[in-house]
Protein backbone atom coordinates (compact mmCIF):
# COMPACT_ATOMS: atom_id res chain seq x y z
CA UNK A 1 0.00 0.00 0.00
CA UNK A 2 2.12 2.87 -1.43
CA UNK A 3 1.72 6.86 -0.55
CA UNK A 4 2.82 9.49 -2.86
CA UNK A 5 6.80 10.17 -2.30
CA UNK A 6 10.03 11.10 -3.54
CA UNK A 7 13.54 9.31 -3.67
CA UNK A 8 16.65 11.82 -3.63
CA UNK A 9 20.53 10.89 -3.52
CA UNK A 10 22.15 14.10 -0.98
CA UNK A 11 25.67 14.18 -2.28
CA UNK A 12 27.35 14.79 1.54
CA UNK A 13 30.30 16.29 2.56
CA UNK A 14 31.34 15.34 6.72
CA UNK A 15 34.36 15.55 8.31
CA UNK A 16 36.32 12.56 8.61
CA UNK A 17 35.95 12.19 12.37
CA UNK A 18 33.57 10.06 13.92
CA UNK A 19 30.21 11.10 14.70
CA UNK A 20 29.78 13.58 12.25
CA UNK A 21 27.13 11.20 9.77
CA UNK A 22 25.65 10.63 12.93
CA UNK A 23 24.18 14.18 12.93
CA UNK A 24 23.77 13.68 9.16
CA UNK A 25 21.37 11.28 9.99
CA UNK A 26 20.08 13.07 12.95
CA UNK A 27 18.77 15.79 10.42
CA UNK A 28 17.29 14.29 8.02
CA UNK A 29 15.01 12.02 10.55
CA UNK A 30 14.14 15.29 12.36
CA UNK A 31 12.61 16.94 9.43
CA UNK A 32 10.51 13.45 8.77
CA UNK A 33 13.19 12.22 5.86
CA UNK A 34 14.02 8.52 5.38
CA UNK A 35 16.99 7.30 4.65
CA UNK A 36 17.87 4.23 2.58
CA UNK A 37 21.14 3.30 0.55
CA UNK A 38 24.12 4.93 1.90
CA UNK A 39 27.51 4.93 -0.29
CA UNK A 40 30.72 5.65 0.30
CA UNK A 41 32.17 8.00 -2.50
CA UNK A 42 35.37 9.29 -1.29
CA UNK A 43 37.50 8.85 2.14
CA UNK A 44 40.08 12.10 2.21
CA UNK A 45 42.75 12.97 4.70
CA UNK A 46 39.62 15.92 5.97
CA UNK A 47 36.43 14.69 4.89
CA UNK A 48 34.49 11.92 3.51
CA UNK A 49 32.08 12.57 1.14
CA UNK A 50 29.02 10.28 1.05
CA UNK A 51 25.55 9.29 -1.39
CA UNK A 52 22.74 9.42 0.55
CA UNK A 53 19.53 8.13 -0.20
CA UNK A 54 16.47 9.92 1.22
CA UNK A 55 12.92 9.50 1.07
CA UNK A 56 10.97 12.56 1.24
CA UNK A 57 6.82 12.79 0.96
CA UNK A 58 7.40 16.42 -0.56
CA UNK A 59 10.09 18.70 -2.58
CA UNK A 60 9.17 21.17 0.81
CA UNK A 61 10.38 18.42 3.03
CA UNK A 62 13.24 17.88 0.90
CA UNK A 63 14.36 21.33 1.00
CA UNK A 64 14.11 21.40 4.79
CA UNK A 65 16.26 18.69 4.97
CA UNK A 66 18.91 20.23 2.37
CA UNK A 67 18.93 23.62 4.77
CA UNK A 68 19.17 21.41 8.04
CA UNK A 69 21.99 19.72 6.94
CA UNK A 70 23.63 22.55 5.36
CA UNK A 71 23.05 24.45 8.92
CA UNK A 72 25.35 21.41 10.94
CA UNK A 73 28.77 23.22 11.38
CA UNK A 74 31.32 21.67 8.95
CA UNK A 75 28.99 19.63 6.93
CA UNK A 76 27.62 20.71 3.23
CA UNK A 77 25.43 19.07 0.54
CA UNK A 78 27.28 19.16 -2.51
CA UNK A 79 24.54 18.04 -4.76
CA UNK A 80 20.90 16.33 -4.89
CA UNK A 81 20.22 14.35 -8.05
CA UNK A 82 17.16 11.89 -9.14
CA UNK A 83 18.81 9.07 -9.52
CA UNK A 84 15.10 7.76 -9.95
CA UNK A 85 14.37 9.66 -12.65
CA UNK A 86 17.30 9.20 -14.39
CA UNK A 87 16.98 5.35 -13.88
CA UNK A 88 13.94 5.42 -15.80
CA UNK A 89 15.28 7.33 -18.84
CA UNK A 90 14.65 5.64 -22.33
CA UNK A 91 12.49 2.93 -20.23
CA UNK A 92 13.86 -0.13 -18.58
CA UNK A 93 12.86 -2.81 -20.35
CA UNK A 94 13.74 -3.83 -24.31
CA UNK A 95 13.06 -7.16 -26.65
CA UNK A 96 16.73 -8.64 -27.50
CA UNK A 97 17.19 -11.92 -29.83
CA UNK A 98 18.40 -15.10 -28.48
CA UNK A 99 19.97 -16.25 -31.52
CA UNK A 100 22.23 -14.23 -33.79
CA UNK A 101 21.93 -14.07 -37.12
CA UNK A 102 25.73 -14.01 -38.72
CA UNK A 103 25.26 -16.03 -42.30
CA UNK A 104 22.35 -16.77 -45.09
CA UNK A 105 22.14 -20.44 -43.43
CA UNK A 106 20.98 -18.72 -39.95
CA UNK A 107 18.87 -16.45 -41.71
CA UNK A 108 17.05 -19.18 -43.82
CA UNK A 109 16.79 -21.01 -40.25
CA UNK A 110 15.35 -18.58 -38.18
CA UNK A 111 13.37 -17.02 -41.12
CA UNK A 112 12.22 -18.02 -44.51
CA UNK A 113 12.20 -20.89 -45.70
CA UNK A 114 13.18 -22.73 -43.06
CA UNK A 115 10.30 -21.40 -40.37
CA UNK A 116 7.53 -22.50 -42.74
CA UNK A 117 7.88 -26.20 -41.41
CA UNK A 118 7.48 -24.76 -37.43
CA UNK A 119 4.60 -23.03 -38.56
CA UNK A 120 3.30 -26.16 -39.81
CA UNK A 121 3.94 -28.18 -37.13
CA UNK A 122 2.32 -25.50 -35.04
CA UNK A 123 -0.97 -25.52 -37.08
CA UNK A 124 -1.27 -29.91 -36.74
CA UNK A 125 -0.46 -29.23 -32.96
CA UNK A 126 -1.40 -25.94 -31.63
CA UNK A 127 0.38 -27.06 -28.35
CA UNK A 128 3.49 -27.12 -29.56
CA UNK A 129 3.40 -23.62 -29.76
CA UNK A 130 4.76 -23.53 -26.01
CA UNK A 131 7.78 -25.09 -26.97
CA UNK A 132 8.44 -23.65 -30.25
CA UNK A 133 8.24 -20.23 -29.50
CA UNK A 134 8.64 -17.27 -26.75
CA UNK A 135 4.72 -17.83 -25.90
CA UNK A 136 4.93 -20.65 -23.06
CA UNK A 137 7.43 -18.01 -21.50
CA UNK A 138 5.85 -14.68 -21.79
CA UNK A 139 3.36 -13.16 -19.30
CA UNK A 140 1.16 -10.01 -20.27
CA UNK A 141 1.05 -7.33 -17.87
CA UNK A 142 -2.36 -5.64 -18.41
CA UNK A 143 -3.47 -2.05 -16.86
CA UNK A 144 -6.03 0.32 -17.09
CA UNK A 145 -4.44 2.61 -15.30
CA UNK A 146 -7.15 3.25 -12.34
CA UNK A 147 -4.95 1.99 -9.50
CA UNK A 148 -1.09 3.07 -10.41
CA UNK A 149 0.91 2.64 -6.60
CA UNK A 150 -0.53 5.12 -4.16
CA UNK A 151 -1.35 7.46 -6.83
CA UNK A 152 -4.76 6.39 -8.00
CA UNK A 153 -6.11 6.67 -11.83
CA UNK A 154 -3.62 8.78 -13.30
CA UNK A 155 -3.90 6.40 -16.78
CA UNK A 156 -2.46 3.82 -18.39
CA UNK A 157 0.48 5.50 -20.10
CA UNK A 158 1.41 7.13 -17.00
CA UNK A 159 1.71 3.83 -15.20
CA UNK A 160 4.20 2.47 -17.37
CA UNK A 161 6.64 2.48 -15.32
CA UNK A 162 5.25 0.29 -13.09
CA UNK A 163 4.74 -2.41 -15.67
CA UNK A 164 8.02 -2.17 -16.59
CA UNK A 165 9.60 -2.35 -13.48
CA UNK A 166 7.15 -5.68 -12.65
CA UNK A 167 9.01 -6.51 -16.59
CA UNK A 168 12.13 -6.37 -15.21
CA UNK A 169 11.73 -8.16 -11.76
CA UNK A 170 9.78 -10.87 -14.42
CA UNK A 171 13.27 -11.46 -15.92
CA UNK A 172 15.83 -10.96 -13.21
CA UNK A 173 13.91 -13.39 -11.19
CA UNK A 174 12.20 -16.14 -13.25
CA UNK A 175 13.30 -15.48 -16.65
CA UNK A 176 10.33 -14.58 -17.70
CA UNK A 177 9.54 -12.02 -20.60
CA UNK A 178 6.63 -9.89 -19.28
CA UNK A 179 5.04 -7.98 -21.66
CA UNK A 180 3.32 -4.69 -21.20
CA UNK A 181 -0.26 -3.98 -22.77
CA UNK A 182 -1.70 -0.52 -21.43
CA UNK A 183 -5.58 0.16 -22.03
CA UNK A 184 -7.75 2.91 -23.06
CA UNK A 185 -10.69 1.67 -21.31
CA UNK A 186 -11.99 0.84 -17.91
CA UNK A 187 -14.96 -1.00 -18.99
CA UNK A 188 -15.13 -4.72 -17.52
CA UNK A 189 -16.71 -5.83 -20.87
CA UNK A 190 -14.12 -4.14 -23.31
CA UNK A 191 -11.23 -5.38 -21.22
CA UNK A 192 -12.56 -8.95 -20.84
CA UNK A 193 -13.10 -8.96 -25.00
CA UNK A 194 -9.30 -7.14 -25.63
CA UNK A 195 -7.72 -9.56 -23.28
CA UNK A 196 -9.27 -12.55 -24.46
CA UNK A 197 -8.52 -11.54 -27.87
CA UNK A 198 -5.13 -10.83 -27.56
CA UNK A 199 -4.51 -14.08 -25.04
CA UNK A 200 -3.01 -16.39 -27.75
CA UNK A 201 -0.34 -14.84 -27.75
CA UNK A 202 1.15 -15.38 -24.03
CA UNK A 203 1.39 -18.00 -21.73
CA UNK A 204 -0.23 -15.69 -18.85
CA UNK A 205 -1.95 -12.80 -17.85
CA UNK A 206 -0.94 -10.56 -15.02
CA UNK A 207 -3.57 -8.07 -13.76
CA UNK A 208 -1.78 -4.95 -12.77
CA UNK A 209 -2.95 -1.93 -11.19
CA UNK A 210 -6.56 -1.90 -12.08
CA UNK A 211 -8.98 -0.83 -9.11
CA UNK A 212 -11.67 -2.01 -7.50
CA UNK A 213 -14.37 -3.00 -8.00
CA UNK A 214 -14.31 -3.46 -11.48
CA UNK A 215 -10.72 -5.43 -10.94
CA UNK A 216 -13.03 -8.29 -9.56
CA UNK A 217 -15.68 -8.61 -12.17
CA UNK A 218 -12.68 -8.71 -14.87
CA UNK A 219 -10.15 -11.16 -13.05
CA UNK A 220 -13.11 -13.51 -12.06
CA UNK A 221 -14.39 -13.56 -15.71
CA UNK A 222 -10.70 -14.00 -17.31
CA UNK A 223 -10.08 -16.90 -15.42
CA UNK A 224 -13.34 -18.72 -16.73
CA UNK A 225 -13.00 -18.21 -20.17
CA UNK A 226 -9.20 -18.53 -21.02
CA UNK A 227 -7.44 -21.30 -19.97
CA UNK A 228 -3.64 -19.95 -19.27
CA UNK A 229 -2.66 -18.57 -16.01
CA UNK A 230 -4.74 -15.46 -14.95
CA UNK A 231 -3.53 -13.26 -11.34
CA UNK A 232 -4.59 -9.76 -10.44
CA UNK A 233 -1.27 -9.13 -8.60
CA UNK A 234 -2.59 -6.11 -6.56
CA UNK A 235 -4.66 -9.02 -5.20
CA UNK A 236 -3.34 -12.03 -4.67
CA UNK A 237 0.50 -11.26 -4.98
CA UNK A 238 -0.27 -8.62 -1.57
CA UNK A 239 -2.59 -11.69 -0.27
CA UNK A 240 0.60 -14.91 -1.05
CA UNK A 241 3.02 -12.18 0.71
CA UNK A 242 1.07 -10.77 3.67
CA UNK A 243 0.00 -14.73 4.80
CA UNK A 244 3.53 -15.67 4.74
CA UNK A 245 4.23 -12.40 6.88
CA UNK A 246 1.71 -13.48 9.13
CA UNK A 247 2.82 -16.72 9.76
CA UNK A 248 6.39 -15.65 10.75
CA UNK A 249 5.02 -13.10 13.10
CA UNK A 250 2.58 -15.98 14.70
CA UNK A 251 5.62 -18.34 14.98
CA UNK A 252 7.19 -15.29 16.76
CA UNK A 253 4.61 -14.79 18.65
CA UNK A 254 3.95 -18.15 19.76
CA UNK A 255 0.31 -17.92 17.97
CA UNK A 256 -1.33 -20.68 16.24
CA UNK A 257 -2.33 -19.11 13.15
CA UNK A 258 -5.56 -21.36 12.14
CA UNK A 259 -6.94 -20.82 16.12
CA UNK A 260 -6.64 -17.09 15.97
CA UNK A 261 -9.22 -14.68 15.04
CA UNK A 262 -7.40 -11.94 13.01
CA UNK A 263 -9.07 -8.60 11.88
CA UNK A 264 -8.44 -7.22 8.69
CA UNK A 265 -8.49 -3.58 8.25
CA UNK A 266 -9.41 -2.04 4.78
CA UNK A 267 -11.25 -4.12 2.33
CA UNK A 268 -10.19 -2.63 -0.85
CA UNK A 269 -8.53 -5.29 -3.57
CA UNK A 270 -5.29 -5.95 -1.47
CA UNK A 271 -7.37 -6.19 1.96
CA UNK A 272 -10.11 -8.59 0.84
CA UNK A 273 -8.05 -10.91 -0.77
CA UNK A 274 -5.67 -11.20 2.26
CA UNK A 275 -9.04 -12.41 3.84
CA UNK A 276 -10.19 -14.92 1.32
CA UNK A 277 -6.55 -16.07 1.54
CA UNK A 278 -6.71 -16.43 5.18
CA UNK A 279 -9.55 -17.99 5.30
CA UNK A 280 -8.44 -20.31 2.40
CA UNK A 281 -5.32 -21.08 5.06
CA UNK A 282 -8.05 -22.14 7.75
CA UNK A 283 -8.04 -19.14 10.44
CA UNK A 284 -10.87 -19.97 12.72
CA UNK A 285 -12.07 -16.32 12.15
CA UNK A 286 -11.84 -13.36 9.70
CA UNK A 287 -12.67 -10.24 10.73
CA UNK A 288 -12.83 -7.20 8.68
CA UNK A 289 -14.02 -3.20 8.15
CA UNK A 290 -14.73 -0.97 5.64
CA UNK A 291 -16.66 2.16 5.02
CA UNK A 292 -17.95 1.01 1.66
CA UNK A 293 -20.87 -1.27 1.99
CA UNK A 294 -20.13 -3.22 -1.32
CA UNK A 295 -16.49 -4.66 0.22
CA UNK A 296 -18.62 -5.75 3.26
CA UNK A 297 -21.04 -7.77 1.29
CA UNK A 298 -18.34 -9.13 -0.34
CA UNK A 299 -16.32 -10.14 2.87
CA UNK A 300 -19.33 -12.01 3.97
CA UNK A 301 -19.64 -13.93 0.64
CA UNK A 302 -16.43 -15.30 1.55
CA UNK A 303 -17.31 -16.36 5.09
CA UNK A 304 -15.59 -13.14 7.04
CA UNK A 305 -17.44 -11.34 9.59
CA UNK A 306 -18.16 -7.80 9.48
CA UNK A 307 -17.05 -5.81 12.18
CA UNK A 308 -18.83 -2.16 12.64
CA UNK A 309 -16.16 -0.18 13.91
CA UNK A 310 -12.41 -0.50 13.91
CA UNK A 311 -12.58 0.17 17.43
CA UNK A 312 -14.94 -3.01 17.56
CA UNK A 313 -12.25 -4.93 15.24
CA UNK A 314 -9.30 -4.01 17.29
CA UNK A 315 -11.14 -5.04 20.52
CA UNK A 316 -12.33 -8.29 19.05
CA UNK A 317 -8.75 -9.56 17.28
CA UNK A 318 -5.48 -11.33 18.16
CA UNK A 319 -3.91 -10.03 14.69
CA UNK A 320 -4.46 -7.49 13.12
CA UNK A 321 -3.82 -6.27 9.03
CA UNK A 322 -4.35 -2.80 8.05
CA UNK A 323 -3.90 -2.22 4.81
CA UNK A 324 -5.73 1.09 4.25
CA UNK A 325 -2.82 3.80 3.37
CA UNK A 326 -4.43 5.64 6.46
CA UNK A 327 -1.36 7.10 8.31
CA UNK A 328 -2.06 6.87 12.05
CA UNK A 329 -5.50 5.19 11.88
CA UNK A 330 -4.68 3.09 14.36
CA UNK A 331 -4.18 4.59 17.96
CA UNK A 332 -2.05 3.36 20.52
CA UNK A 333 -4.58 2.80 23.00
CA UNK A 334 -6.81 0.97 20.38
CA UNK A 335 -4.36 -1.99 20.94
CA UNK A 336 -5.16 -5.07 22.62
CA UNK A 337 -2.11 -6.61 25.43
CA UNK A 338 -0.52 -9.91 23.43
CA UNK A 339 -1.92 -8.50 20.05
CA UNK A 340 0.05 -8.88 16.34
CA UNK A 341 0.03 -5.75 14.37
CA UNK A 342 1.10 -5.67 10.93
CA UNK A 343 0.32 -2.15 9.44
CA UNK A 344 1.40 -2.39 6.07
CA UNK A 345 0.35 1.07 4.29
CA UNK A 346 3.80 2.47 2.99
CA UNK A 347 5.63 4.81 3.46
CA UNK A 348 3.52 6.10 6.63
CA UNK A 349 1.82 2.70 7.96
CA UNK A 350 -1.87 2.63 10.21
CA UNK A 351 0.59 2.39 13.48
CA UNK A 352 4.55 2.37 13.94
CA UNK A 353 5.88 -0.57 15.22
CA UNK A 354 7.51 1.50 18.26
CA UNK A 355 3.85 2.61 19.07
CA UNK A 356 2.21 -0.63 18.73
CA UNK A 357 4.92 -2.30 20.64
CA UNK A 358 4.79 0.29 23.51
CA UNK A 359 1.24 -0.19 23.57
CA UNK A 360 1.66 -3.97 24.39
CA UNK A 361 1.68 -5.52 20.71
CA UNK A 362 3.18 -8.96 21.14
CA UNK A 363 4.67 -8.62 18.02
CA UNK A 364 4.41 -5.93 15.13
CA UNK A 365 5.87 -4.02 12.14
CA UNK A 366 5.48 -2.31 9.38
CA UNK A 367 5.21 -2.94 5.35
CA UNK A 368 8.69 -1.73 4.27
CA UNK A 369 9.46 -5.35 3.38
CA UNK A 370 6.36 -7.12 2.22
CA UNK A 371 6.87 -6.51 -1.19
CA UNK A 372 4.60 -8.37 -4.07
CA UNK A 373 8.14 -9.28 -5.95
CA UNK A 374 8.45 -11.88 -3.28
CA UNK A 375 5.34 -13.71 -4.47
CA UNK A 376 4.48 -12.93 -8.32
CA UNK A 377 7.37 -13.96 -10.19
CA UNK A 378 8.48 -17.49 -8.81
CA UNK A 379 4.29 -17.99 -8.99
CA UNK A 380 3.91 -17.75 -12.64
CA UNK A 381 7.41 -19.49 -13.03
CA UNK A 382 5.91 -22.61 -11.48
CA UNK A 383 2.69 -22.43 -13.04
CA UNK A 384 4.34 -21.98 -16.52
CA UNK A 385 6.78 -25.17 -15.93
CA UNK A 386 3.76 -26.97 -15.03
CA UNK A 387 1.59 -25.77 -18.19
CA UNK A 388 -0.87 -24.88 -15.69
CA UNK A 389 -4.35 -23.79 -16.66
CA UNK A 390 -4.52 -21.43 -13.87
CA UNK A 391 -3.89 -20.39 -11.04
CA UNK A 392 -5.52 -21.75 -7.77
CA UNK A 393 -5.58 -21.22 -4.02
CA UNK A 394 -3.34 -24.87 -3.07
CA UNK A 395 -0.54 -22.86 -5.30
CA UNK A 396 -1.18 -19.94 -3.37
CA UNK A 397 -1.05 -21.58 -0.15
CA UNK A 398 2.11 -23.14 -1.40
CA UNK A 399 3.84 -20.05 -2.36
CA UNK A 400 3.31 -18.35 1.08
CA UNK A 401 4.58 -21.58 2.65
CA UNK A 402 8.06 -21.31 0.80
CA UNK A 403 8.18 -18.18 1.30
CA UNK A 404 7.81 -18.81 4.97
CA UNK A 405 10.37 -21.30 4.93
CA UNK A 406 13.03 -19.14 3.13
CA UNK A 407 12.82 -16.89 5.85
CA UNK A 408 15.58 -16.21 8.23
CA UNK A 409 14.88 -16.12 11.86
CA UNK A 410 13.76 -12.86 13.40
CA UNK A 411 13.27 -11.44 10.12
CA UNK A 412 9.37 -11.20 8.68
CA UNK A 413 9.90 -11.89 5.55
CA UNK A 414 12.84 -13.03 3.06
CA UNK A 415 15.20 -10.24 0.95
CA UNK A 416 13.13 -9.75 -1.94
CA UNK A 417 16.71 -10.01 -4.33
CA UNK A 418 17.27 -13.36 -2.74
CA UNK A 419 17.50 -15.59 -5.99
CA UNK A 420 17.08 -18.73 -3.80
CA UNK A 421 13.11 -17.30 -2.55
CA UNK A 422 12.09 -17.25 -6.08
CA UNK A 423 13.57 -20.32 -6.93
CA UNK A 424 11.77 -22.25 -4.16
CA UNK A 425 8.34 -20.55 -5.01
CA UNK A 426 8.35 -21.64 -8.22
CA UNK A 427 9.07 -25.15 -7.31
CA UNK A 428 6.72 -25.44 -4.61
CA UNK A 429 3.76 -23.94 -6.72
CA UNK A 430 5.06 -26.35 -9.62
CA UNK A 431 4.59 -29.42 -7.66
CA UNK A 432 0.50 -28.26 -6.52
CA UNK A 433 -0.11 -27.37 -10.30
CA UNK A 434 1.11 -30.94 -11.44
CA UNK A 435 -0.58 -32.66 -8.72
CA UNK A 436 -3.57 -30.48 -9.66
CA UNK A 437 -2.88 -31.80 -13.44
CA UNK A 438 -2.98 -35.34 -12.73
Amino acid sequence: MAIQNIIRSLIVETPSKPGNFAKVAKAIGDQGGDIGDIKTLKIGTLSTIRDVSCTCESVEQLDAIVGALNGLEDITVRAVSDDVMKAHEGGKIHMSRKIDVRSLSDLRRIYTPGVASVCQEIERSPEKANYFTSIGNTVAIVTDGTAILGLGNIGSVAGMPVMEGKSVLFDQFAGISGIPILLDTSDPDEVVETVKHISQGFGGILLEDIGSPHCFEIEERLKKDLNIPVMHDDQHGTAVVTLAAVLSASRYAGVDLKQAVVGQVGLGAAGLAISRMLIEYGVKEVCGSDLQKSSCDRLRSFGGTVMNSLEELMQKCDIVIATTGVKGLIKPSMVRKGQIILALSNPYPEITPEEALQAGAAYAADGRLVNNVLGFPGIFRGALNANAKSITYPMLLAAANAIVDATHNGDLVPHPLDPNVHSSVAKAVERIALKELD
